[in-house]
């Protein structure tokens, strides 16, 4: 009996350790980032600017208290090197400046990502994250793009931002630059402010996505004060969304009829938004 039990206790054990050495190599199967396989763009000289949260604990509305979060690590790094590797300039920038706060779970050695693990090892993209761009300082007419990330973070001051709703509908309006407006996950919050030129919401009626309540309520993490589908339908958003057995596995990308705005669902979509937004500058 005891020797059954101790084979039964070795089993166990021995099942839980190959889990979690092959636990990353099952969630990117079944979807958690997904490689990009499409085509590649190159657009040297121009410009781009992405903007994260600095909101960097996961409490509910009010409190003070919680878990360490911020932006999604691969919602920056994956538009980040994709802009690098395709020859732009890369700024960073956030609602209040200074240290972005990276969500440390997102480093986890279950869904970091290749791009991820660049970043932990690149000084001058740690420099940015350390040193970013107040928003209020910096002139969104100069980009070609504009790149909202998400994490959970973002869900506290990107949608509750004056100042970001102000400057995007101005750099949309920028008819010498023209810039694609692009954002992935609860990055879509920072559109929810941006209005045309008679105070109407700038994104009412166009087609746009980010995460889904569904995804938001399968994960549990449903104190944030604002939640992107939701907000976006309010904003009169026609939103589009894919599922999966668990929407954490979906992805799905998003082009506006007017080629202005690109977006990405989830944490899965960075990749892809970013090469859209490249390939669209480069058609134009």
């Amino acid at each position: 009996m005891a020797s059954t039990l101790k084979k039964i206790i070795i089993g166990l054990v021995a099942l839980a350790i190959l889990i979690a050495i092959t636990l990353p190599t099952i969630l990117h199967k079944a979807g958690m980032h997904p490689a990009y396989n499409g085509p590649t763009t190159t657009l040297p000289g121009k410009r781009a600017l992405i903007i994260t949260t600095s909101h960097a604990v996961l409490n509910n509305p009010g409190e003070t208290t919680g878990d360490a979060t911020g932006v999604m690590a691969s919602e920056m790094t994956h538009p980040y090197y994709t802009f690098t590797d395709g020859g732009m300039k890369v700024d960073l920038a956030s609602i209040q400046g200074g240290e972005i706060p990276v969500d440390p779970e997102t480093l986890s050695r279950a869904i970091i990502s290749p791009e991820d693990k660049r970043y932990l090892a690149d000084a001058t993209l740690q420099a940015k994250v350390k040193n970013s761009l107040k928003i209020d300082d910096v002139d969104f007419n100069q980009y070609d793009i504009i790149f909202l990330a998400g994490g959970w973070g973002a869900a506290y001051d990107l949608g509750q931002s004056k100042v970001l709703g102000e400057k995007i509908s101005e750099a949309y309006f920028n008819t010498d630059k023209t810039p694609i407006i692009g954002s992935v996950c609860h990055g879509a919050l920072g559109l929810i402010q941006a209005k045309d030129e008679n105070g109407q919401l700038l994104i009412a009626g166009r087609k746009i996505t980010g995460v889904t309540d569904k995804q938001i309520k399968e994960l549990g993490i449903t104190a944030t004060p604002l939640h992107p589908e939701t907000e976006l339908r309010k904003a009169g958003a026609v939103f589009e969304s894919s599922t999966a057995f668990v929407d954490m596995f979906a992805t799905h990308v998003t082009v506006d009829d007017e080629k202005r705005f690109v977006t990405g669902q989830n944490q899965n979509s960075g990749l892809e938004t970013a090469h859209k937004i490249m390939a669209i500058i480069a058609e134009r």
